[in-house]
């Protein structure tokens, strides 16, 4: 699966012009891969070192790619990606490291403002996709994986795919070999849908429907939401969030994988709030404090809701380049997803367990990347009460998302289960030993309360010969602005709560994963950890990543049954990204132009207030103008900024054409 959309790769730019590209708005290590024009069929890939460029020839034999010898690769992502990850395997023949940290981006709009566009697919990929989800005559159009810069229009004829290769010349125009050419993408789509296209073999393909795309850079969520917005139901087909939410409910699973057996064992069905709301088997948390004589001392309704992975993410390096995002919360980089780009996903193995009865205390770094980070769970019932504070004790959760109130609309929607001022302790027995739950502090803000709790635990000593163990403070965040029916009025409330959240997360030196819980478990729970989700990831990997709110709704609802149950709360995630982009724009735009040029700042634990402050800065970072390419400034280019329009025009007679040792 290729997950990154190949955006370093220049169709249409000459040796001169990439020299100046990488000197003016790029940095040492900046990259980018353009065709040869002096050798058609092959590639160059252009780097900067210093004040200087360096051209490596990359030779396509046909049959692979390589650096005229050593190591061979089937396509272009795969050579790239071999030396990004692979450092000092790319040396000058005098020995010098030639280092490729940050890919100068080439956005292409013409391809990207329509949904039915996909970005880098395989052939493969395409056919299982519309064999397996389209209809006869559903099209989609792919960049092409073995010859760069040219699309593939894919179309389910019957039972089987056609593909057909629409080259660009170098006119910049479109042609997929009809005799017609056209200026853009968009009007040769329209083109052969109003009139089908012929084979070599005479048959006829018919593009009836489009079969749209989920996945979306980021720096275009205000257009793919006024798509999703102005689409209606008409004719064949469904459109719009309607249409991406109902194919939610479309998606085959593996039924044993999502076997709900415990919870409906007869012991355990008076511990769920709802009966037909069940947590899956293979990610449902156990007690392991329990007593074993007791059926069903091991069971709550609860799930673990880990990051979905599957491969190693390869943008790692990305990191380095957008070091502000890291300036808003910690996340661990072994925890991005691939599911967010729109790939296939697994889930993260449980975490292992430790004695009986023990906390088992992780790092926020290590929570995330050896075990889930969350944990979906019900609103108490009063008999899941101690359940609940054994679960918290065992996976040492020191917050807790509580998104809803105790009554909503006259019914209970969760028993409280904190102690209160006027009753400020709560003594739990266990089979385990008494869990004490003590009331610290409380503080009522706008949309929400923050309690602070001690947790606490006294082991008989029989089990282990000590009184009590050392406990350990839990974070309460109860959220009250999120109505029953439907979702807030503005996500901006939603995220500043997410954003106290992480802040806290950040300041704990031990932090299991975190609750979270409405009444079900599910569907405010479900939005709130996508949103989390995607909004982490974006942090991490900037305004120019790839996300898929589709499959990081899928790969969540893997793991608990019904994660995001409305559609209201579907478009509510694509509008907390989209609030959320629009404010850390800004903000990064305005600490761009607040600091000197040339000078990046990399106090990363500053808050998004402290960007109006200037700080000592760090000579051995990247430098600022890499950075400012996440400003909705230059959203439209892709690339990174000039640093001064006022600079005196850089020298482009320090090139170097060679190619290196490997």
């Amino acid at each position: 699966m290729v997950i990154e959309r190949r955006r370093w790769f220049h169709h249409n730019l000459e040796g001169i012009q990439a020299e100046k590209l990488l000197l003016e708005k790029g940095d040492p290590g900046s990259f980018l891969v353009r065709p040869s024009w002096t050798n058609p069929g092959n590639f160059t890939l252009s780097v900067r070192r210093e004040d200087c460029v360096t051209h490596i020839r990359i030779r396509n034999t046909g049959d692979f790619l390589d650096l005229y010898g050593g190591e061979t690769f089937a396509t272009l992502s795969e050579l790239v990606d071999y030396y990004r990850e692979n450092h000092g395997e790319l040396k000058e023949k005098n020995g010098s490291i030639i280092e490729l940290k940050y890919p100068l981006f080439c956005q292409d709009p013409l391809a990207e403002s329509s949904r039915w566009f996909h970005g880098p697919m395989s052939r493969n990929e395409a056919q299982k996709l519309l064999m397996e989800k389209g209809k006869n005559g559903s099209f989609l159009v792919r960049e092409s994986i073995q010859k760069p810069g040219s699309y593939v229009l894919s179309v389910a004829t019957g039972d089987q795919v056609s593909h057909i290769l629409i080259n660009r010349k170098k006119d910049n125009k479109f042609d997929a070999g009809g005799g017609h050419q056209f200026l853009t993408l968009k009007e040769l789509i329209d083109f052969y849908t109003a009139t089908p296209m012929v084979e070599k073999n005479g048959g006829l393909v018919y593009l009836k429907q489009p079969f749209n795309a989920t996945r979306l850079n980021v720096s275009t969520i205000n257009k793919r939401i006024r798509q999703l917005e102005c689409e209606n139901v008409s004719g064949r087909h469904l459109a719009g969030f309607h249409e991406e939410f109902e194919e939610l409910h479309q998606d085959i699973h593996d039924t044993k994988a999502r076997s709900r057996l415990e919870g409906a064992k007869s012991h355990n069905l008076d511990k769920n709030r709802y009966k037909n709301i069940l947590p899956f088997d293979s990610t449902i948390v156990r007690l392991l404090d329990g007593d074993p004589n007791i059926p069903g001392s091991d069971y709550i309704n609860a799930n673990y809701i880990s990051w979905p992975v599957s491969t190693r993410v390869q943008l790692q390096v990305v990191l380095l380049t957008h070091k502000e995002y890291l300036s808003f919360v910690t996340v661990p980089m072994d925890s991005l997803t691939e599911s967010l780009l729109g790939g296939s996903t697994t889930v993260d193995p449980l975490p292992p367990k430790t004695a009986r009865g023990s906390p088992a205390p992780l790092s926020p770094s290590s929570s995330s990347s050896s075990g889930p980070r969350y944990i979906a769970t019900q609103g108490t019932l009063p008999n899941t009460i101690v359940d609940f504070w054994r679960m918290v004790w065992q996976e040492h959760s020191a917050i807790i998302v509580m998104i809803t109130k105790e009554v909503e609309r006259g019914r209970n929607k969760c028993s409280r289960y904190w102690p209160t001022l006027t009753h400020p302790t709560l003594e739990l027995s266990s089979y385990g030993g008494t869990l004490r739950v003590c009331h610290l502090a409380e503080q009522n803000l706008e949309t929400y309360t923050l309690r602070e709790l001690h947790l606490s635990r006294d082991y008989p000593a029989a089990n282990n010969g000590s009184g009590d163990a050392r406990g350990f403070v839990v974070y309460h965040y109860q959220f009250h602005a999120w109505p029953d029916h439907g979702t807030p009025a503005d996500p901006s409330c939603v995220l500043n709560f997410m954003f106290d959240i992480s802040k806290r997360m950040e300041s704990l030196t031990e932090c299991g994963p975190m609750v979270v819980h409405c009444s079900a478990g599910i569907g405010r729970s479900g939005t709130f950890i996508v949103i989390d989700m995607l909004i982490n990831y974006i942090k991490r990997y900037g305004l120019q990543c790839d996300i898929d709110v589709s499959r990081t709704v899928q790969a969540v609802r893997e793991q608990r049954s019904g994660m995001v149950q409305i559609e209201t709360q579907y478009r509510f995630i694509y509008k907390a990204v989209q609030n959320f982009v629009s404010t850390l724009s800004q903000r990064l735009q305005l600490h761009n132009e607040l600091q000197p040029l040339g000078v990046d700042y990399t106090n990363i634990n500053q808050a998004p207030a402290d960007l109006m402050q200037t700080q000592r800065p760090d000579s051995t970072s990247p430098v600022d103008s890499r950075l400012s390419s996440t400003s909705p400034h230059f959203a439209k280019s892709g690339s990174f900024p000039c640093k001064s329009d006022l600079c005196v025009a850089p020298s482009y007679a320090k090139s170097i054409y060679a190619n290196a040792e490997h």
